[in-house]
């Protein structure tokens, strides 16, 4: 989720001058996504780019790096952004076929119940509906969700939140944590009477839900918004690590634009309301994708200031940082590494690229949480981990997991997915039979 900008960064305290980074060298995820989108869509990709006031591809990586301002989207009015957006997701659920592939191409009707999915015909459709009805009520959500959630870039989501009245440990989930909101839903009025919430629904081309439904949508994505620090700190609570009596240090490992673009300092602060009174926590993110911002900057060489969340960056690979930083002292080694979906399981190349940051990670003992979106990731995750060798410490669906659903952009029809529904906790390498009476044999 991208966020707007805000705060300035303050001046790090620096010992040595950092050595010059090396060029990042990694498979391009992005890249991966848009084939996979083409091969179930052909030409969805162009279609996506055109939209978006763009040439090629690397017009698009020059966006989520940052060196492409709004303007250049060709984006000039409300109802602009949102149509540009929504033609984005047209093209017939059923045959695959883009609007101009058809002999009419306004033919495309969306479906009446979901808003979401299209279709150039009522053959199409009735050819469809036996699958399209198990998820055309998720899909409802997952459309109204995505257009609400541009109203985390306007600043109404998330809102003010509180410190917590219970010990991290008592709180086990959602329910818990929206229990200590004080005026709640007075704090959700307000996102759902206010000029943002107006604006969209006067230009989004599509009839303004109730406002029950606008509340459950902002819920939601406020759940979004915080599952990663809240993510996080399940991870110090799994491994033991506690806040309260030392600075921490956490590397966010794979980091990429999902978690940097515009990303605010003040974005992982409810790991100081979860854990009041906390001696300091520096985030650092780690990863090819990170994007020029507010946190683009040095890790620190001193602690962590007391009862902050402090976030700087690294754009590379996880071992070069490592080798450059870590080894040589230019920043903190990790009490905690976290990845969000890093993905490995997706193809060869991807695991390539992994290998080396896995086994540093296994090799090196560091307590490690990886979260992914599905049960058949985690599977699929937990054998490739099981093969490099590396402790499984348990593995469980996520307590703080997002609870907006999210569709599988170029073939909806499938079972939403939900960021960070499950974790893994990792640390160093799984024991091997017989090493002990060995090693005393030598």
């Amino acid at each position: 989720t991208a966020r707007p900008n805000a705060g300035a960064a303050p001046k790090t305290s620096r010992s040595k001058k950092a050595p010059e980074e090396p060029a990042a060298r990694a498979p391009d995820v992005d890249s991966l996504g848009f084939q996979a989108m083409d091969r179930n869509v052909p030409g969805l990709s162009h279609v996506i780019l055109q939209k978006l006031n763009m040439k090629s591809y690397e017009d698009y990586k020059s966006a989520m790096d940052g060196r492409k301002s709004g303007s250049d989207f060709g984006i000039r009015t409300y109802f602009d952004m949102f149509q540009k957006m929504e033609d984005t997701f047209k093209f017939c659920v059923e045959c695959k076929r883009l609007p101009d592939a058809l002999p009419d191409p306004k033919s495309l009707r969306r479906c009446k119940r979901c808003q979401n999915v299209y279709y150039c015909g009522v053959a199409c459709q009735r050819a469809n509906w036996p699958l399209h009805k198990k998820f055309c009520k998720k899909l409802k959500l997952v459309a109204l969700d995505r257009l609400v959630e541009w109203l985390i870039f306007t600043g109404d989501i998330p809102f003010p939140t509180d410190t917590w009245t219970k010990p991290a440990r008592d709180v086990r989930g959602w329910e818990d944590w929206f229990s200590m909101q004080e005026q709640l839903e007075e704090k959700l009025g307000a996102i759902v009477a206010g000029r943002y919430m107006t604006l969209l629904w006067a230009n989004a081309g599509k009839p303004r839900p109730e406002d029950t439904e606008l509340r459950e949508s902002i819920r939601r994505l406020v759940t979004d918004f915080h599952s990663r620090p809240l993510t996080i700190g399940l991870g110090l609570r799994l491994f033991g690590i506690d806040p309260l009596t030392r600075p921490l240090t956490v590397h966010v490992v794979g980091a990429s634009h999902v978690e940097t673009l515009n990303t605010r300092l003040t974005d992982y602060d409810e790991l100081t309301r979860m854990f009041p009174g906390h001696q300091g926590v520096e985030m650092v993110m780690v990863g090819v994708d990170v994007v020029d911002g507010p946190i683009m900057r040095p890790p620190l060489t001193t602690l962590a200031p007391r009862g902050k969340v402090y976030l700087s960056s690294y754009k590379g690979l996880y071992h070069d940082f490592w080798e450059s930083h870590v080894e040589t002292k230019l920043a903190a080694p990790p009490d905690l590494v976290v990845g969000f979906h890093p993905g490995f399981h997706a193809c060869p190349d991807l695991l390539a690229g992994w290998l080396p940051t896995l086994l540093l990670l296994r090799d090196y003992r560091l307590p490690v949480l990886f979260t992914v979106y599905s049960e058949q990731e985690l599977k699929a995750s937990l054998q490739i981990l099981v093969e490099l060798e590396m402790h499984i410490v348990g593995y469980a669906s996520n307590p703080f997991a997002s609870l907006r659903p999210e569709q599988v952009y170029s073939s909806p029809n499938k079972p939403p997915v939900y960021c960070s529904s499950h974790y893994i906790a990792l640390l160093g390498a799984e024991a091997v039979p017989g090493a002990e009476e060995l090693e005393d044999d030598d």
